[in-house]
């Protein structure tokens, strides 16, 4: 897993085709002609034999199809192809272009696999093995590739993918037309590629083994990051024995309107339970500090000017605003508090129609203060833009595989999100969690990447997602509330089933 090495670990690492192009070819030019093609077969053999043994209990007799494209990816497929039938499979290659890797094709027959061109018979398959075209396809299958894509996906079979699902963009995990494999499977080669876990792309990949075939050394700083378990566990601090309420930060909430004050529940209940020792809410005026207060006893109101108030180490600010001029005077005050900021929905709105607060977000920038922006599809700042180099801000693009950006070009992508986040006052939730969870971390004598923190809370959002989607049941925002305790211990514990 080749990625950024922190706290003793490999942080999984997402690189793009180029980069993946030049780390290849750097290696080739020092190795046996072939050496990378043959690494990269053996290891598919190997990970199709472990999931052919785990489902049917053997390889012996297993009757594996190939289809073949007329790249390298048809080559790795033919001699993991080959290998399979040494190991007692009984292996048939279709080609679904007029071109095909000559050598790799005599190396199934020599082992006595078959080449054949025409309508694959899918009917009796155990194992599809997707070989079609790999990490540098541009544009959709057609003809006869699309065709036998679509019959794999409607067969009776286990799917595995060499490299990447044909049918998807290695880089983006964007959908090149109608016909795209579905894999239970990816085996992809030296390193993970975006493409496998950005939606939809994650989708049709299925599970992703990622194998070694050398290139590590070649490979520069990823682009993009997975957060996994123990990456989260570094944001999720259990309380010493010497701490008490203040020391373990606290959170501010600037919070819903007379409109919306179910957006400051909502904001305030990811916060409580982010690590932070206490949570207070702005009292704007409005009667919706009051009703969160005699919702949630523990929290506090605090009136006056927030500037002044040095106990709250991070602000969450937006959720339920509408738009007043009480808003706009509410984002810029927080913008001049010297802690973390985060600015959510009605926030974000402020923020678009302002060149003086998008300038204070980049002067916080300069002055290494922290801005999270965290819109949806639609909000600004779009997803098109580079926002988080633009604005000197984290963005958090909410979303299928949501994306963590931060101003220096990293990126964290996240693998924990499920479909039933998307529901009314979820964003809210997870505005707060971001907030109280950067409360908690900046009292921390070694504060951790300010980024990471923010991806760990959404990665919690996710798993407290499908905690509260367990065994089909609809989700509600404040599903994910109650949820929250049960997720947390379980990452702690390391009990959490996914």
């Amino acid at each position: 897993q080749s990625g950024q090495v922190r706290n003793g670990r490999v942080m999984l690492g997402l690189y793009p085709v180029a980069d993946v192009r030049a780390a290849e070819e750097e290696v080739m030019a020092s190795s046996a002609p072939g050496s990378l093609m043959q690494k990269a077969a053996f290891a598919t053999a190997v990970e199709c034999s472990r999931l052919l043994r785990e489902v049917r209990g053997s390889v012996g007799g297993a009757r594996v199809t190939i289809l073949v494209g007329s790249g390298n990816n048809g080559g790795d497929a033919l001699f993991a192809g080959a290998e399979l039938q040494r190991r007692g499979a009984s292996v048939d290659a279709y080609a679904v272009s007029d071109r095909w890797h000559q050598v790799a094709g005599r190396a199934l027959e020599s082992a006595g696999g078959r080449v054949l061109q025409g309508t694959c018979d899918l009917v009796s398959a155990d194992m599809v093995i997707d070989g079609i075209v790999g990490i540098g396809a541009r544009g959709p299958l057609e003809g006869t590739a699309a065709a036998s894509v679509m019959q794999a996906n409607a067969a009776d079979a286990l799917r595995v993918a060499v490299d990447l699902p044909s049918g998807v963009d290695a880089d983006s995990g964007h959908e090149f037309g109608d016909a795209v494999f579905e894999a239970d499977l990816t085996v992809t080669f030296g390193c993970a590629k975006p493409g496998l876990f950005l939606a939809p792309g994650s989708r049709y990949a299925g599970a992703v083994r990622i194998v070694d075939i050398g290139i590590d050394r070649a490979l520069s700083r990823p682009r993009w990051r997975v957060l996994e378990l123990d990456d989260v566990l570094d944001h999720l601090p259990v309380p010493d024995a010497v701490d008490y309420k203040y020391s373990r930060g606290v959170v501010g909430v600037a919070a819903g309107s007379a409109s919306y004050p179910g957006a400051a529940m909502l904001t305030t209940g990811g916060a409580r339970y982010a690590g932070s020792g206490m949570t207070a809410i702005v009292n704007r005026g409005d009667g919706v500090a009051t009703a969160v207060i005699r919702a949630f006893p523990d929290v506090v109101m605090v009136s006056g000017d927030p500037r002044m108030n040095e106990r709250i180490r991070a602000w969450v600010c937006g959720p339920g605003m509408t738009g007043e001029p009480s808003d706009a005077d509410m984002v810029s005050v927080l913008l001049d508090c010297a802690v973390p900021v985060v600015l959510d929905a009605g926030a974000l709105r402020v923020l678009s129609g302002s060149e003086d607060l998008r300038r204070r977000v980049r002067e916080r920038h300069d002055q290494g203060l922290v801005t999270v922006l965290t819109p949806h599809s639609g909000e600004y700042p779009p997803q098109e833009t580079n926002a988080a180099a633009d604005l000197g801000a984290i963005v958090v693009h909410k979303g299928p595989s949501s994306r963590i950006e931060s101003p220096d070009s990293e990126g964290i992508v996240d693998t924990a999100g499920t479909p039933a986040l998307a529901c009314a006052g979820s964003g809210d939730v997870l505005a707060g969690l971001i907030a109280g969870m950067l409360a908690h971390g900046a009292t921390r004598d070694h504060p951790t990447s300010r980024l990471e923190t923010v991806a760990a809370a959404v990665w919690l959002h996710g798993m407290s997602g499908k905690f509260a989607a367990r065994d089909d049941r609809p989700v509600l925002a404040t599903d994910l509330i109650d949820v929250l305790p049960d997720v947390i211990a379980g990452a702690r514990m390391g009990t959490l089933p996914w």
